[in-house]
């Protein structure tokens, strides 16, 4: 386990996303979809279709 901040937020997206995106891709799917900035130290969520794939920002 990896300790993480009690004033760090987790925002999980829903849905599936395609997991060939990189991480520019999915941080301006942040900065669009949920208007917040992806460098200021919470964690963004994606999983993939079969839910069986992470990606974290």
């Amino acid at each position: 386990m990896i300790p993480v901040p009690s004033n760090v937020r987790e925002w999980l997206a829903t849905g599936h996303t395609d997991m060939r995106k990189g991480i520019a891709s999915l941080s301006l799917r942040v900065q669009e979809v949920l208007r917040r900035d992806p460098l200021g130290g919470h964690l963004f969520c994606f999983r993939g279709r079969s839910g069986n794939l992470l990606k974290v920002i």
